[in-house]
């Protein structure tokens, strides 16, 4: 998924699609985040974390792309479910970072306590705000984009599309929500180790 999200890069510079060519390297940045902090800071993620974070960005970069099957149209303006699924997967990768930083907190402080249900609604209040962002982004990217007759790397489809948006923004930090205890603990941990090693050297 990497190489065709790098593959999306050159398609997008080279057919002058700026659209194309800057979220995929973003997504491919963002992939390498991973690596980036095993190497860094000695956190491992396994490898069903990686998966969800690389398939988030490929079908979010994939989106942007005009696509012979689909009459050379984009998925996002192709198929009406395609932004629902990827604003779904991004929102989770949010809930879910947002999740393993607060419990590292909490394990790494004993002054910090918070009941299962205050951290069920502190994740999905963290992903419907940053949602309400992310769309006042898209919409004076757009406003931009418009201005300067450039063509709009993020693209708004209306009210009605910035509320579905919303919406399923919230279903995918509801499922990071309940099911992120299984699966983000082990970063949690990892983090909390590496607060408590810096807490340590600054007390010496």
């Amino acid at each position: 998924m990497q190489v065709l999200l790098a593959v999306m890069v050159v398609i997008g510079v080279v057919f002058g699609n700026s659209g194309v060519a800057v979220n995929a390297a973003v997504g491919l940045l963002v992939t390498f985040l991973p690596a980036l902090l095993r190497r860094r800071f000695d956190v491992t993620m396994s490898v069903g974390l990686v998966l969800w974070i690389t398939v988030a960005m490929f079908l979010h970069a994939l989106g942007t792309l005009p696509l012979p099957g689909l009459e050379f149209l984009s998925p996002y303006k192709a198929l009406g479910w395609w932004d629902h699924m990827t604003h779904a997967l991004s929102s989770s990768l949010v809930a879910g970072s947002a999740y393993a930083v607060i419990r590292a907190f909490q394990v790494h402080s004993e002054h910090i306590e918070l009941p299962p249900l205050f951290m069920f609604a502190y994740i999905l209040l963290f992903v419907m705000a940053f949602g309400v962002i992310w769309e006042l982004v898209e919409f004076y990217i757009g406003v931009v984009s418009s201005a300067l007759g450039m063509t709009q790397v993020l693209t708004q489809y209306g009210l009605d599309d910035t509320i579905l948006d919303l919406v399923y923004n919230s279903i995918g930090g509801i499922l990071v929500a309940v099911f992120a205890t299984a699966h983000l603990t082990g970063v949690s941990d990892q983090l909390a180790a590496r607060l408590d090693g810096r807490s340590n050297e600054r007390g010496r």
